[in-house]
């Protein structure tokens, strides 16, 4: 009874993710996400409450779950930070690729200036991973592997402006780079690979001491 009462409240919650992909959160009414999940408004009301903890709870759920793979990530002492940073840049764009309709739910609310409690809850859950990212920098400054400099905050705007830019204006990103940016083989074979490539070389030649060295 339990599983099945997970398998209803996730199967509502990739449903309603795509609907507030599609309509933005405004746009998108409770009836026409459990039309579209085909449940009755009763359920959707009693597993989230109202519209906003829906919302609430779809961000939960992807941001929770990244963050337990990025905390692997930057308590592993095995791996140098230079390690940490490439895998977060890894982890990181599979995400954003494997989650589209996530990341167009993400670019609506972080654009339309909302306010109050919901707008705060989402701002904190999505800096508690964005945080991961910062620890990450810090320990390679105080390794003494990466220059005591960084602009740590500059770098994090980095990363994810880039995707910013590239996955949510895929006009601009598909004149820019002579391909569609939205086609799923060219975004899988082309685009990942690239972002994931480019960023890497970036952040190296920006972060790592043995770059001053070597100059």
């Amino acid at each position: 009874m339990e599983k099945e009462k997970t398998d209803k409240k996730d199967h509502i919650m990739d449903v309603a993710e795509r609907v507030f992909a599609e309509h933005g959160f405004d746009g998108a009414s409770t009836r026409l996400i459990s039309g579209e999940a085909g449940v009755n408004m009763a359920m959707l009301n009693y597993y989230f409450g109202s519209k906003e903890g829906l919302l609430v709870a779809i961000f939960e759920r992807r941001t929770s779950n990244f963050r337990s793979l990025i905390q692997n990530i930057g308590s592993n002492d095995a791996i140098s930070s230079w390690q940490k940073v490439s895998e977060y840049v890894d982890a990181y764009i599979n995400r954003v690729f494997n989650n589209n309709c996530f990341q167009k739910v993400i670019h609506q609310e972080m654009t339309v200036r909302r306010t109050g409690e919901l707008a705060d809850k989402i701002t904190d859950m999505i800096m508690q991973n964005v945080l991961e990212l910062r620890k990450i920098l810090y320990e390679g400054i105080e390794r003494g592997e990466f220059k005591q400099d960084t602009d740590t905050e500059m770098v994090v705007a980095t990363v994810f402006g880039v995707k910013g830019q590239i996955i949510n204006s895929p006009h601009i990103s598909s004149e820019t780079l002579g391909y569609d940016t939205q086609d799923p083989v060219n975004m899988e074979e082309k685009l990942k690979p690239r972002l994931k490539n480019y960023l890497k070389k970036l952040l190296r030649s920006y972060l790592l001491i043995e770059n001053d060295n070597a100059n």
